[in-house]
């Protein structure tokens, strides 16, 4: 029995979204054949090659014209699959296109190339997923903007916050992972050096015309950089990077970084879902294959599982920085996988922040009835401060912390034993204790630094 490959079936945080489709093995493969193509091109565009091989080369460059299976096993016998692709796309052309397919170029230069592609190609709804997300978050930060909830620290609640704040530092992750990504993408290069770099087999081609290029430009491998790079809308390289793996890193911190920070938001809520707390729900959850009554938080989870994989991906990436010689053996091999999976778990979890962040449901009773858990103890920041003003620091924390004793012993409310302690100091007569006990009154700056988060574009 055989099976088909690659379908995501342990995948489900990138099945099924754009990222699957921009990072297959069609996606690839078309890639390749696009640089194939371009290069072509770009050498009609400099003289050295005639206007119907562009052409030739073009029309054969069709992924669905070629048995993907059959060059991944061809592959084998020589280290990567360009090899074996030039040989099938020769035969697909006429033979006076033949000499002009593949020229000057070595497997590696098309393979860069058309990693770069997929990238450019997949972060295109990568960066419209982030933006949706960023949307749907300032919504919920502008609504929550004064919706007290318990701040957590170490577990433990801290002091109040409020939602609004809370969301607007997911927009500013967001955000700061949308500007990495379209920096990097708009970065990215094409790879052209040839053999070793060095441009050789280009700068000694000659015009079509059989004229000499200007002895001033030194033969036309440089023009033809650019021309390539202009046909594929990828940056012009200031230099072949074939063992400067610069591109790769770059691309791979920005994919990193993007996969860690939507983590934070996936975090916060496979947090404030857990049944005992109840502040947030993803809407429509998950199902459970046993227990009919659960709706889990699928879309959180799978984002949280993409930020815990990305690091590690991306360290493979890193590693291949130390890539010998003018072209490396194993350094470059070690990252087509771990960068293709990269762009899927971030394609993946882009999507499903867009899904999570636009159905996300906020119950503020929730957050009302926990910020009461501990009695009136979440605002004893507060009540320091009050109180050291009139009776000092160390007398204030003493009256607090016998206070927040005795109001855990007899299961009470703070401000009804703070009542009989103002009795007993007088310096702390005529405190209003409902006003300063009340959560809602103690989140300090939260609103203003939430607008101050919304004014960011």
């Amino acid at each position: 029995m055989t099976y088909e490959s690659d379908t995501g079936l342990i995948a489900p945080g990138w099945a099924g979204t754009p990222a699957e489709t921009a990072t297959g093995d069609g996606a690839l493969l078309q890639a390749m054949l696009d640089a194939e193509a371009a290069l072509t091109r770009a050498q009609v565009t400099c003289g050295l090659a005639p206007a119907a091989a562009g052409r030739a080369v073009t029309a054969a460059a069709d992924a669905s014209r070629f048995d993907v299976r059959d060059l991944a096993l061809r592959a084998r016998a020589v280290g990567n699959p360009v090899v074996p692709l030039v040989v099938d796309l020769i035969a697909a052309v006429a033979p006076d296109a033949r000499p002009y397919v593949h020229r000057g170029a070595d497997s590696q230069d098309i393979l860069d190339t058309a990693a770069m592609l997929v990238a450019v190609r997949t972060l295109a709804p990568v960066l419209d997923d982030l933006t949706r997300a960023a949307d749907a978050v300032a919504r919920l930060a502008v609504a929550h903007r004064n919706t007290p909830v318990a701040g957590r620290t170490l577990t433990q609640h801290a002091v109040p916050t409020t939602f609004g704040l809370k969301a607007a530092g997911w927009r500013a992750l967001i955000l700061d992972a949308r500007d990495r990504l379209s920096a990097v993408r708009e970065s990215l290069p094409v790879q052209l050096g040839g053999a070793a770099g060095t441009l050789a087999a280009f700068d000694a081609l000659l015009p079509v015309d059989g004229g000499r290029a200007p002895a001033e430009e030194r033969g036309p491998g440089l023009p033809l950089v650019q021309a390539f790079a202009n046909e594929l809308g990828l940056a012009e390289p200031l230099l072949p990077w074939h063992s400067l793996r610069t591109p790769v890193a770059d691309l791979a911190g920005a994919l990193a970084f993007t996969a860690g920070a939507l983590g934070k938001p996936a975090a916060d809520v496979l947090t404030l879902s857990r049944t005992e707390i109840g502040e947030v729900t993803e809407g429509r959850g998950g199902d459970s294959s046993a227990l009919p009554h659960k709706d889990n938080p699928v879309r959180s989870t799978l984002i949280a599982a993409s930020a815990r994989r990305a690091p590690g991906l991306a360290a493979t990436l890193y590693g291949s920085l130390a890539a010998g010689d003018e072209r490396p053996a194993g350094a470059w091999h070690a990252e087509w996988e771990p960068l293709r999976e990269l762009l899927r778990l971030v394609g993946g979890a882009t999507h499903g922040v867009a899904e999570l962040t636009a159905g996300l449901r906020v119950v503020p009773y929730a957050m009302r009835e926990n910020l009461q858990l501990t009695d009136g103890l979440i605002v004893s920041e507060r009540l320091a401060a009050v109180f050291a003003e009139r009776i000092g620091r160390k007398r204030a924390r003493e009256v607090l912390v016998n206070a927040a004793a005795r109001a855990r012993a007899e299961a009470t409310d703070l401000a009804d034993v703070l009542a009989d302690v103002l009795d007993e100091e007088p310096e702390l007569a005529g405190l209003d204790l409902a006003d300063l006990t009340e959560p809602a009154r103690y989140t300090g700056c939260a609103g203003p630094l939430t607008d101050r988060a919304l004014d960011r574009g």
